[in-house]
């Protein structure tokens, strides 16, 4: 029988939690090539992420059980809300708990890192936003999930939003060049959610939850996962041979084989079914890719 712990442990979702990092650890990367890096401000952006993440997938949770999305035919592991381990009620207050940790941690780091006024009330209104769009991603008569957004609000949040204000909160200025490595770090994650929805596309189907891939289909929708890695490694290959210009900046590329194998596998499979096993591939290769992309940038 399952521990208390270990149910809402499950229910957080704990292997998005490192894909969520990853954009931290760009960042700081980021920071740190350009001789800004600051370790409090990157330890407490962590701190607000990781409860992100956790709001997130607890809204997800709750969201998609109201709407009916989530049922027995999911390919997908069911949730403890699901298996009834989990009331609909005590998910709803521990939503409300995290989005209020969310808000405190966000603010502590504001508080720490801000240098004006200004920067001080426009993190506050992003981090108020990021919570919104936590929640209201499937929650909500129109929750944004639902209607194909969900792919622009990963690339927003977990690319641009989530890379740019590390670096700026650290090193307080945001060359344009940063928009390479946003891109590619939110176009990764963008692909994790596509191989989620390419997976649970039927169930989608069916509860009227329209996702982009709901929307254009199996076909496209496995081309546009092709897409979608070429482009972030291109946008990461950019960045490193017009701004850093050492051989250790192009780390990242020794991902490249095993995307590739990752992309021609989703590409040739047309069963859902198999890509249940792909979803946490897809997650730790977008992992690997930052991680190389940033000890690159700390070797250079």
């Amino acid at each position: 029988m399952q521990s208390t712990f270990s149910i809402w442990f499950s229910t957080a979702r704990p292997r998005t939690l490192p894909l969520a990092l990853a954009s931290i650890v760009v960042g700081s990367a980021l920071a740190y090539w350009a001789g800004s890096f600051d370790g409090i401000t990157t330890a407490l952006a962590f701190l607000t992420t990781i409860l992100l993440q956790i709001l997130s997938n607890f809204a997800n949770d709750y969201g998609d059980h109201v709407k009916g999305s989530d049922t027995a035919e999911r390919i997908g592991p069911l949730r403890a809300i699901q298996h009834g381990k989990i009331s609909k009620e005590q998910l709803k207050k521990s939503l409300i708990v995290v989005a209020i940790l969310a808000l405190v941690a966000g603010f502590g780091l504001i508080g720490y890192a801000y240098q004006t006024w200004q920067d001080f009330m426009v993190f506050l209104s992003l981090g108020i936003i990021a919570i919104i769009a936590a929640i209201t991603y499937t929650v909500g008569k129109k929750a944004y999930g639902y209607f194909g957004l969900g792919d622009l609000s990963v690339l927003i949040f977990f690319g641009f939003l989530a890379v740019f204000g590390t670096f700026y909160l650290q090193a307080h200025n945001l060359p344009l060049a940063l928009f390479f490595p946003a891109l590619g770090c939110g176009l990764l994650s963008v692909a994790v959610l596509n191989i989620n929805n390419l997976r649970d596309i039927e169930q989608d189907k069916k509860a009227g939850k329209n996702t982009l891939i709901v929307r254009i289909g199996r076909h496209y929708g496995r081309i546009y996962h092709l897409a979608l890695l070429a482009t972030a490694l291109f946008a990461y290959l950019i960045f490193a041979l017009c701004y850093v210009g050492t051989w250790q900046s192009l780390a990242f590329l020794l991902a490249t084989p095993l995307l590739v194998k990752h992309g021609l596998f989703v590409y040739r499979h047309q069963n859902p079914v198999e890509l249940r096993p792909i979803l946490g591939q897809m997650a730790g290769l977008a992992l690997l890719t930052n991680l190389l992309f940033s000890l690159g940038l700390i070797a250079s």
